[in-house]
């Protein structure tokens, strides 16, 4: 235990000058205010993709939320991203779009087949000659029974039935005296059906290069949402068949009804709202600065975790939409570019620089002590952790990685500056080194949690001994990691080591602040290697839980939290 008495009336001088001018420099920031203007976006749609590759669809169903849709309209989206409508039903509000295939209906959709009690078939009648637009084609086909209308690309067609063989529709041909040929479609070919029946309204052929568009039609004025697979979204949808396969599904959904459909899957929705609206502002400016990310799947982001969690408008509530709302059009920039605004769960008490976890070097995803975050952590699950592993385990995990190992001997961890784990070296019986460095692949070879720990009983960074003021009253909230003292050149300086040093009871100077990171030599505590840490993720950029601490029991702003976070930024828009 180290204990802080007063220091001299010189000294306090100069803390105190410090901190007026520190006080100071705020006030004048607050006047100037706390965001930059000029910045605005390249679109301001984005196409996310909900079913693609092997996870793309033989059909996806649309439903018209109650009370928030009324049918819906066809078109394309444009190569600016804008909805080009062609014609629209709006005496349909439950509508599936599917391959243009023999397809029958069940209750989880329509798959191929060709019997049941509700058959699409993929051969028509095409009447003879071509209109210019959807409601010419609309006045044809109104005479005959069991018509819809077809857009092939820049034309619109009479088409007759869905039969499910090209003799079929021959002889409905014949039978009934068509002017006409049949046809079956392209690998391009989307068809449209009334859910549950056998009945196609429209058809669509773009070709290759162009995607049938769905956009849903409100006849209220209200906001329009649509159910798909279960989810609420705002927006249209957009479907290609990729190389003639089944249906990629896309949301096409304005920036700011993205995040709030984003919003309340990345963080809890019942969280503080300036916490919330640093992760709005995140969450922006992260789609923003990644459009294309998907270029080779046809669109900007999926909506996992490894783009940002999007299922829709089910979990938004009035606070999460307020946060997008009170910071709608606003973007986090560094020398007016937009910044890679990276974020996860916990940091565990410091993030990292970037090119120290993956490989880019970014000026403003610096790794910054934080100590805010603490003050939450009786409110994360798992916090602190441990992880063991026998030497044959892990030994294990190496060799399922490709690695040719014998049983490990010893593990030892290099640190940055800031106090993360950079370098993890193994060495097995044989004598054989592996190293890994760079973050992810030290979360991933050793299973854990961050890069915020220590090997063989040693402390975890940030977790040292509790330092005091002028008694045992006077305890420093989160120990040294968040504490100043006075260097051993006269200035305050953060507590990081054996550079800052304090008067002790006996009158000694003595440096402060010092972790112990020895523990075993070799990683291990009685034969098993023992790894003890804090926090949840890659430790880049902000920190969800630290956002949370810094609302909630620090009474920081969201430009607050987002400044602290990523350095030297401005919020612009």
């Amino acid at each position: 235990m180290t204990r802080i008495h007063t220091i001299s009336a010189k000294g306090a001088k100069t803390v105190l000058r410090t901190a007026v001018c520190m006080l100071l420099l705020t006030a004048m920031l607050v006047a100037l205010g706390t965001t930059a203007r000029g910045f605005t976006p390249t679109v301001t749609t984005l196409r996310i993709g909900l079913f693609y590759g092997s996870s793309a669809l033989p059909s996806a169903n649309l439903q018209n939320v109650d009370n928030y849709g009324n049918g819906y309209e066809f078109g394309y989206f444009d190569d600016d991203r804008n909805f080009v409508s062609l014609g629209a039903t709006t005496s349909e509000t439950k509508i599936s779009v599917m391959r243009d295939r023999n397809m029958t209906y069940t209750s989880g959709g329509y798959v191929p087949g060709s019997t049941g009690d509700a058959v699409v078939g993929c051969y028509h009648v095409q009447i003879s000659g071509e209109y210019p637009d959807y409601y010419g084609a609309r006045v044809a086909a109104d005479q005959y029974d069991g018509a819809f209308i077809k857009y092939d690309n820049g034309v619109f067609r009479v088409m007759v039935g869905d039969y499910i063989s090209a003799t079929d529709a021959q002889n409905a041909l014949s039978s009934r005296g068509l002017n006409g040929t049949i046809t079956s479609g392209t690998t391009s070919t989307i068809a449209v059906a009334a859910t549950g029946t056998g009945r196609v309204i429209f058809e669509f052929d773009g070709g290759a290069a162009r995607g049938l568009g769905v956009m849903p039609v409100s006849s209220t004025g209200a906001k329009c949402q649509t159910w798909c697979k279960g989810y609420r979204y705002y927006g249209g949808f957009q479907y290609t068949r990729r190389d003639g396969g089944d249906l990629t599904v896309l949301s096409m959904v304005n920036i700011e009804d993205y995040v709030k459909g984003l919003l309340p899957y990345e963080m809890a929705p019942n969280w503080p709202l300036e916490a919330l609206k640093a992760q709005a502002l995140c969450a922006r400016t992260y789609a923003a600065s990644k459009l294309g990310a998907h270029k080779g799947d046809g669109f900007d982001l999926c909506t996992t975790e490894h783009c940002q969690v999007y299922h829709g408008t089910g979990n938004a509530n009035e606070t999460t939409n307020r946060a997008v709302d009170e910071t709608t059009g606003l973007y986090i920039t560094y020398n007016g570019e937009l910044c890679e605004t990276y974020y996860s769960s916990s940091d565990g008490g410091a993030t990292e620089s970037s090119e120290n976890v993956w490989a880019l070097a970014r000026p403003y995803l610096r790794g910054v002590i934080d100590p805010y975050e603490v003050a939450a952590a009786g409110d994360i699950p798992r916090y602190y952790w441990t992880v063991k592993y026998t030497p044959d385990e892990l030994a294990a995990r190496l060799r399922s990685r490709g690695y040719n190992c014998s049983a490990i001997s010893s593990l030892s961890v290099e640190y940055t500056a800031i106090g993360n784990v950079y370098r993890v070296t193994l060495r097995d019986t044989n004598g054989s080194k592996f190293t890994f460095t760079k973050g992810d692949s030290i979360r991933s070879v050793l299973g854990v949690r961050s890069i915020r720990f220590a090997v063989g009983g040693a402390s975890i960074p940030g977790a040292t001994d509790e330092v005091y003021i002028n008694g045992e009253s006077g305890i420093l909230a989160g120990g040294t990691s968040s504490s100043y003292a006075i260097g051993a050149d006269g200035t305050p300086q953060l507590i990081q080591g054996g550079s800052v040093y304090a008067v002790t009871g006996d009158g000694d100077i003595e440096a402060i602040g010092k972790r112990d990171t020895t523990g075993s030599s070799d990683g291990k505590v009685n034969g098993v290697f023992v790894i003890s840490g804090a926090g949840n993720g890659h430790n880049v950029g902000m920190s969800q839980w630290g956002a949370f601490a810094m609302d909630k029991y620090h009474n920081k702003t969201y430009d607050e939290i987002i400044r602290f976070y990523f350095t030297g930024v401005e919020i612009t828009g």
